[in-house]
């Protein structure tokens, strides 16, 4: 009961903080301006922006697949797809909740749920890389463009407010040292014991890169992924008269800021990422709120359609058409699930 009340609890502060995140994003919007420009969008450009935003899809299953192969060599693309898609569709509902749900779709009585959800976080590992990278190297190409917005914006901010990063040092710490302590008493206590255990195999997930048997097919599918984040926020700038000046290192500097505004704990991001691309659009080209806020909207929108879309269509096939015992005639049928 209370293990319910606190889930219960932190959805209704995840809800509220993206309604509250929602409210300022839109609010003192002008709607007429704002469909004007709607109107007045690109949609060939968004076609290649639905293109590219499958692709990275299919890169992500491929190289989880990777991380999968070594642990278990029966679990194939097929199945690593679906749930990746169910997992995307769940966590645009629920914050968090989509790497528990792709975890337990591939948890197996030969591989257990700590040691799949260990792979899930060795991908997050590579995705928080990916995007300080890309963070960088936006910075280091195009200082020009955007140095005094990240000096301005982000640098002096986090200065003065020093005491984050110390929390953050502390949060670190004190984990640290519930690791250290679970490995000491690990003999001394059944409880201990069982974490330890949870520990191991979450270990034995969170190690895979090193047994994977083409460490540079990884890489090249890690940089696919993150080449396809670019282009996608590269054509919906194309997309929008306004702003079709841009160039590719704005879609690179513009889509680091998008998934920096993903780590924020709401349902699918939503009010995060409208709100920090809003603010950060108008402060790097001068846009009205109700352009800026157009291309966030198309971008979250129109990912959360094809998320939506391709989950769909995965539980179909995965939950519904599989678990029956029956096989389609068409499409997937032809798939190694």
């Amino acid at each position: 009961m209370r293990k319910k009340l606190v889930n219960i609890l932190k959805y209704l502060l995840s809800f509220g903080l993206a309604g509250l995140l929602v409210w300022l994003a839109f609010r003192g919007i002008d709607w007429h301006e704002f469909f004007v420009g709607l109107k007045a969008t690109r949609w060939s450009w968004i076609i290649l922006y639905l293109v590219v935003g499958y692709l990275a899809l299919v890169f992500r299953a491929l190289r989880w697949t990777q991380l999968i192969h070594p642990l278990d060599n029966d679990i194939h693309y097929g199945k690593v797809w679906d749930a990746n898609n169910i997992g995307g569709m769940a966590s645009i509902a629920l914050p968090g909740s989509g790497d528990l749900v792709r975890t337990g779709l591939l948890t197996t009585a030969k591989l257990p749920y700590q040691t799949v959800f260990g792979t899930v976080m060795m991908e997050r590992a590579w995705d928080i890389l990916a995007i300080l990278l890309m963070f960088v190297c936006s910075l280091v190409f195009a200082w020009g463009r955007f140095g005094g917005f990240f000096v301005d914006n982000i640098w002096h901010p986090l200065q003065s407010h020093a005491i984050i990063l110390w929390g953050l040092a502390i949060i670190v710490l004190l984990i640290v040292v519930a690791l250290v302590l679970i490995r000491k008493l690990k003999d001394r206590s059944k409880f201990f014991g069982m974490l330890n255990g949870i520990l191991e195999g979450f270990l034995t997930g969170f190690k895979t890169f090193k047994y994977v048997k083409n460490k540079f097919l990884f890489l090249v599918y890690s940089v696919l992924i993150w080449i396809m984040y670019m282009l996608m926020s590269f054509f919906v700038l194309k997309a929008i008269p306004q702003l079709s000046g841009a160039l590719l290192s704005d879609g690179l500097f513009v889509a680091s800021l998008g998934n920096i505004a993903s780590l924020v704990p709401v349902p699918g991001g939503i009010g995060a990422y409208h709100y920090l691309l809003k603010v950060s659009l108008m402060g790097l080209y001068g846009t009205t709120e109700e352009i800026s806020l157009l291309f966030a909207t198309l971008c979250h929108e129109l990912h959360a359609v094809l998320v939506i879309v391709l989950g769909v269509w995965s539980y179909i096939f995965r939950i519904v058409i599989l678990k029956n015992g029956n096989t389609p005639k068409v499409g997937s049928a032809s798939r190694k699930n």
